[in-house]
């Protein structure tokens, strides 16, 4: 196949999936989310079998939208972070304090993907420790592909969209306390962005999502980040159901840092 022959191909398929598009997806959406480059990084994942299909809107955050995808008979998420409207002086923050990525210069679109990066390897970390999160399945520039976490045709709620009843608002801070503690302990993550907008409720447990300003603990504001995610849910639950407080946070961070830290002494 010729070179003309192979960019007159390419340039068909990516006109088929801007028509997928056109017909699941609003207008004003495409253009913000659906440049040429992003159709190229999503033909490219689909060549790979990555993905089969785009499916519709899930929903739209300040910096991505979220939509959905097909392989085989299996539904996944697909985050598309926004090139020409994230706040890039934000995510700079973020990324510049965290050594994993504090080199990271250059164009928005190099930010946007190191951002990419940072909440796949997030959500990567996160899962090996034992945090119930999407598990992240693939990343391409500024596409990310998870699971999709859905009870039967539906998208599982956040947090602030379900009402609980007392004995299960009890065991559900509980288990959100259990992850930062992990996530911190083990880890050497903070969420920093915590709160009931950014837990799902699947299966009658929590689910972390949104990982991508999460940084290390040498991250200078990290402190600073846990106190804030501590304090949120523990004023969601206090005022919502009468549970739970900062105290009972901190101490379980304080114990489970005791306990990783005498194990660590009997092994070495």
């Amino acid at each position: 196949m010729s070179r003309r022959t192979k960019d007159e191909d390419f340039d068909t398929k990516i006109d088929v999936l801007r028509t997928r598009i056109k017909d699941s997806d609003d207008l004003n959406v495409q253009d913000a989310v659906f440049d040429k480059r992003t159709l190229m990084d999503l033909y490219s994942l689909a060549s790979k079998g990555v993905i089969d299909a785009l499916g519709g809107s899930v929903c739209t955050g300040k910096e991505a939208n979220i939509f959905k995808a097909i392989v085989g008979e299996k539904e996944l998420a697909l985050k598309i972070y926004r090139i020409s409207t994230s706040n890039f002086n934000a995510m700079q923050d973020y990324l510049h304090g965290d050594p994993r990525f504090g080199s990271v210069k250059g164009t928005k679109r190099a930010i946007v993907a190191a951002w990419t990066r940072k909440e796949f390897r997030n959500l990567t970390r996160a899962e090996e420790v034992g945090v119930a999160v999407p598990h992240p399945i693939a990343m391409k520039e500024n596409i990310l592909v998870m699971d999709l976490i859905s009870n039967g045709e539906n998208v599982a709620p956040t947090l602030k969209d379900v009402d609980l009843e007392a004995e299960d608002a009890k065991r559900i801070f509980e288990k959100i306390v259990e992850y930062i503690s992990v996530l911190y302990n083990r880890g050497k993550l903070v969420h920093a962005d915590l709160s009931e907008f950014n837990i799902l409720y699947h299966e009658g447990e929590p689910v972390i999502i949104d990982m991508g300003q999460s940084v290390t603990l040498d991250h200078p504001m990290a402190r600073r980040f846990l106190e804030r995610d501590i304090a949120n849910v523990a004023h969601y639950f206090k005022k919502k159901y009468n549970v739970g407080s900062p105290e009972e946070i901190w101490a379980k961070l304080r114990k489970d840092k005791e306990e990783i830290e005498e194990i660590n002494k009997k092994e070495g």
